[in-house]
């Protein structure tokens, strides 16, 4: 089982920015690819944003130049940094990682991911 922590989040005017981190600890020696989804009220999860451990990414169409997404593969961390935020931005986001080396156990190829961090964006 893998616990993944996220932090950040909160509530912002339209404009504003913050940053969502979420960070993989354990006996982890590398994940593949590292991201974040979000849910809106009555809408499905979507992607936000992906970073493989290869360096590339991919956005969704409604974020592309807004948000950025790093990560850290040393510390298995991956932070959203999100900007000129929308009020259609609101929503709760997870972070999800998939494919991941154990440190003793070999490749896991599954899918974990966080609890869900609630952003809203609203004057």
């Amino acid at each position: 089982q893998v616990q993944l922590v996220e932090s950040g989040g909160g509530l912002v005017q339209p404009g504003g920015s913050l940053r969502l981190s979420c960070a993989a600890p354990g006996r982890i020696s590398a994940i593949n690819v590292m991201g974040w989804y979000r849910q809106a009220p009555g809408k499905e999860r979507e992607l936000v944003a992906v970073h493989s451990r290869s360096g590339s990414t991919d956005y969704a169409e409604s974020v592309k130049g807004r948000f950025t997404i790093s990560r850290d593969n040393a510390a298995n961390t991956v932070v959203l940094q999100m900007n000129s935020l929308k009020g259609e931005d609101s929503a709760v986001y997870y972070c999800a990682v998939v494919g991941i080396w154990n440190d003793g156990y070999g490749f896991d190829p599954s899918a974990y991911w966080g609890q869900g961090i609630q952003v809203t964006v609203s004057s």
